[in-house]
């Protein structure tokens, strides 16, 4: 039986600290999470040392990975699990050096093969495909289709990341194509029924895919 897939959380691109703790400890009490990534583009410094100060504990005492994106110089500061670099970031190198063998480092491919090998072996922990679907989180620059989470699977043992528009109701062909995590923000974040009833809802998706 193949490993079930695993629900990666990020955060809004935006939020208000005080609003947004409350929702964070309800997505985790709704069921299993690997990890959080705290994606807070174009905010100062010293404003994400502060937030992710705040939701690290949270997050880690779930048992889930507290990740931070673009940034490993700033992941290193918090005391991270693991950092997210794009291939506009800081280097796969750069940010492996700054944080060591024992934490996450997880790279944005695109809908490239070829950089997702790269990345692979370089040492990456997963390779990140997508956008899969239409986003509200940002203007996705490349498109990328469920075969290249199939074809991925059959040929590279790095996990890899759907990223994009991810819902509960689109996520089912992303599953079965092989994804080892699904990658939500406002899926989780927007749903009518709140966040906790959302990773329910995921977590349920995944049990399907894999009973």
């Amino acid at each position: 039986m193949a490993d079930a897939c695993r629900l990666y959380l990020i955060t809004p691109p935006a939020f208000d600290l005080a609003a947004f703790t409350p929702a964070l400890r309800e997505a985790l009490a709704g069921g299993d999470v690997a990890c959080m990534q705290l994606r807070l583009k174009e905010t100062p410094d010293a404003e994400v040392l502060r937030v992710g100060q705040a939701l690290k504990p949270i997050v880690q005492d779930a048992g889930a990975a507290f990740i931070v994106n673009d940034r490993p110089d700033l992941a290193a500061k918090l005391g991270a699990d693991g950092v997210h670099v794009g291939q506009d970031d800081a280097s796969y190198a750069e940010a492996r050096r700054m944080l060591g063998a024992d934490h996450i480092v997880g790279v944005t491919c695109h809908n490239s093969r070829h950089l997702a090998m790269e990345a692979a072996e370089a040492g990456a922990d997963y390779v990140a495909f997508g956008a899969f679907y239409p986003t509200g989180t940002k203007a996705p620059k490349h498109w990328a289709e469920p075969e290249l989470l199939e074809i991925w699977s059959e040929i590279a043992e790095t996990p890899c990341v759907a990223i994009g528009g991810i819902t509960i109701e689109n996520a089912p062909p992303l599953v079965a194509a092989g994804a080892d995590f699904l990658a939500v923000s406002a899926g989780v974040w927007t749903h009518p029924e709140g966040p906790r009833a959302a990773v329910a809802a995921f977590n349920a998706v995944f049990a399907r895919a894999t009973g």
